[in-house]
């Protein structure tokens, strides 16, 4: 077997070469820790094998990303740590950039923007480090050889933002909807395995999450998946239970009849369904996937995907024990119940659930019990869906986001079918609007023009997206291209079909579109003389995403962007280009998307009512959100805050607070204090500011953040005012 070498040449794979390097990562780390000479012998094996099993001469890289993988699977996490940076630094070695510092920074939990990048990525663990160095190394590729310059610069300068660049030197895409009905009911492949259709609920459920951990591992945004792919196998179970228990009474030699048998075995059905929901709820929040957190997974609740009176019964079985252990939590390290961040639940509003009469009005009021408890799920209106997610055919459908907000838009395929589950969104470009407002100082004139450049650098780094895909092979992710996930495509076959046509999106994101309007004409674009203005803007957006999908025949969609730790980013930007500007650049963070600003005072169902008509301009995406204090005691106020999302918006959530501090047992909420001209944790009852021991949990924009977040996000969620 050949190995490439990093100038190309070949030479004989040489097993002693592993051994070697494994064995002064091991001999470098207290004896505690090490492995044994036999576990390092096995380890060189099995790389070994695993580069005989590719067909193909494996690089030097590819062998090293396998000693790391087989290293950390073994559990010597400070012998792959040592491994890692010694690799790292030799490689920095041979070749010296700007990555240095910030890599070593990494690896010694220095670097306080990287800590911060994610609010869901603990980044003192070593499967982290792992992801964020690599995610420098990327970067660096990025900017020095893939991006052409000028779309580097307006990114560093923060005139766009060029989502995601710690992955862009791989072949990965963002999000998915994944068709997990496909990978049910027909089987698929996991790692080498296969695995055939489920002959239990319970079974389905482990299944399920298997599949979530590995779609998670090849691609880097959300993932959804839908109950409803699950009910069948309630039925499967159902009969498979009845079986049992007559098997058991003729056994004992007893006769029962059939409504004796029917109970008992429904009885233990439940029981089945509560391990099959506790397998999903506890698997999401405990797995690691290999970008060092857990799966960013959304979880489907619509009753009106049901195909049969039958099947819908057994949906709302499998969605009211999904509502009752959310509402319950996750015990955090001390024992106490806490509200976890994944998975995001999405309830559908519905007639069969939206009225006091309504068959499943039951599973409503639940899930008002679980967003005043654990800030989700977050709703849906499938009556605005229907009236507003129109495809070719005039029919319209309800389905949800991939992750937390990135919607598919319409698509019917080549039978005249609708088609949602197996689609992907290509990626995202996001346009810093307020820095387009500035640079024209106001003038109008120079405001289109500049716009028009920005769109056109945003349409050119899109692209740039797009032909990094393009060419891709289904074997780059096999669950996703070849086991159903989002295709079943052949191997070695290019995924480039899936790209075009409106089977994929690719997104144009925009951020600010308060501050924007503010600035040109002095007023929010809540005032009723401002708004038409914001409108043009949105309108404006959107034609430009028109005529570039005319032109390469590629699904361009607009997206209300959920900016993160890029809020602070584009702050910093606007501020460093353009000084402090009262109401305009004099914070830490810009608006997400096109979000009423977070101190304006405004009533829930008012923000609700202006923000819909926004959200319907952003296909690509967007979610709304009211802020509300604890709800626990007026589950009507919630109930009605429900009925208006569901005749007025597409997709909105509440947003409560959810905290515990493990010093005292605080379960009130906890505070952000400034001390030493840096916003804190603080907890109001025994005064602790240590991270460490304290349970945040916090709407970050769409999803629910509990790792703590940067200065600029964390001033943002101290300004909320509430709406109701």
């Amino acid at each position: 077997m050949k190995v490439i070498k990093r100038n190309g040449s070949e030479v004989i794979f040489d097993i002693t070469k592993i051994i070697i390097a494994i064995t002064k990562a091991n001999e470098s780390v207290e004896e505690v820790d090490r492995l044994t000479p036999v576990q390092i012998q096995r380890l060189a094996e099995s790389v070994e094998l695993q580069c005989q099993k590719m067909g193909r001469a494996p690089t030097v890289e590819e062998i090293q990303d396998m000693v790391e993988n087989h290293i950390m699977a073994h559990g010597a996490f400070e012998v792959a740590k040592h491994y890692i940076t010694y690799r790292y630094t030799r490689s920095l070695v041979r070749k010296s950039n700007t990555t240095d510092d910030k890599i070593l920074s990494l690896i010694e939990c220095n670097n306080e923007e990287a800590k911060q990048e994610n609010s869901n990525k603990n980044p003192v663990v070593n499967s982290t480090q792992r992801d964020y160095m690599a995610g420098e190394v990327s970067r660096d590729i990025t900017s020095r050889i893939l991006l052409p310059k000028d779309i580097v610069d307006a990114h560093n300068e923060g005139l766009i933002h060029f989502h995601d660049t710690d992955y862009y030197a791989q072949h990965m895409h963002n999000c998915d909807l994944v068709n997990l009905e496909d990978m049910l009911q027909n089987g698929t492949v996991i790692t080498g395995t296969l695995i055939e259709k489920p002959h239990s609920f319970a079974t389905a459920c482990n299944i399920a999450t298997q599949i979530v951990a590995q779609v998670a591992s090849n691609q880097y945004g959300g993932q959804s998946i839908s109950l409803t792919h699950l009910a069948p196998f309630v039925e499967v179970s159902r009969q498979k239970l009845r079986s049992s228990v007559r098997d058991e009474f003729d056994t004992a030699g007893v006769f029962v009849d059939s409504d004796k048998v029917n109970a008992i075995a429904e009885k233990r059905l439940r029981e089945e369904i509560r391990r099959g929901v506790q397998t999903i709820q506890y698997q999401v929040v405990t797995l690691l996937t290999t970008n060092g957190q857990a799966p960013f997974i959304t979880v489907f609740m619509y009753l009106g995907e049901a195909r049969s009176e039958q099947e819908r019964a057994d949906l709302a079985l499998i969605i009211e024990e999904m509502l009752l252990q959310r509402i319950q939590g996750v015990k955090n390290e001390k024992g106490v119940w806490v509200t976890p961040a994944f998975p995001k639940l999405i309830y559908v509003l519905e007639e069969d659930n939206i009225h006091e009469d309504s068959k499943y009005w039951y599973l409503t009021k639940l899930a008002a019990r679980c967003t005043a408890k654990r800030m989700v799920p977050d709703y849906i209106s499938e009556k605005k869906m229907l009236e507003l997610k129109v495809d070719k055919n005039g029919q319209g459908h309800c389905y949800t986001c991939m992750g937390c907000r990135s919607f598919l838009t319409p698509y019917v395929d080549e039978n005249g079918q609708p088609k949602y589950y197996g689609r992907f969104n290509q990626g995202v470009v996001t346009i810093n609007l307020p820095d387009v407002a500035l640079s024209s100082g106001g003038n109008i004139e120079k405001f289109w023009k500049i716009f028009d450049e920005r769109l056109e650098l945003c349409h050119r780094a899109l692209m740039c997206r797009h032909e990094r895909l393009k060419g891709t092979l289904s074997d780059a992710a096999p669950i996703l291209w070849q086991y159903g996930a989002c295709a079943r495509l052949k191997k070695g076959e290019p995924i480039d079909k899936l790209l075009y046509g409106g089977y994929s999106t690719i997104s144009l994101g925009y951020a600010g579109l308060y501050e924007c309007v503010k600035y040109m004409t002095g007023k929010s674009h809540t005032d009723p003389s401002a708004t038409p203005f914001a409108l043009e803007i949105m309108n404006y957006m959107n034609a430009a995403c028109r005529r570039w999908k005319a032109q390469h025949n590629i699904d361009f969609s607009l997206y209300g962007t959920p900016l993160e730790s890029t809020t602070y980013k584009f702050a910093k930007c606007l501020q460093k280009r353009f000084g402090v500007i009262e109401g305009i650049t004099d914070k830490g963070y810009i608006t997400n998307s096109y979000h009423v600003h977070v101190t304006e005072p405004i009533d829930a169902f008012k923000k609700l009512e202006f923000e819909a008509q926004f959200q319907h301009l952003s296909p690509g995406g967007a979610i709304s959100y009211v802020e509300v204090p604890d709800m626990q005691n007026n589950l009507d106020a919630v109930l009605e805050v429900m009925k208006f999302i569901y005749d007025h918006i597409i997709y909105a959530e509440l947003n409560t607070k959810s905290d515990y501090c493990q010093v005292c047992g605080w379960d009130g909420e906890i505070d952000i204090v400034e001390q030493d001209g840096k916003l804190i944790w603080k907890c109001p009852n025994c005064g602790n500011t240590d991270q460490d021991k304290m349970n945040v949990a916090r709407r970050t924009c769409g999803y629910i953040g509990t790792q703590f977040w940067n200065q600029g996000r964390t001033q943002e969620i101290k300004d909320r005012v509430l709406h109701l």
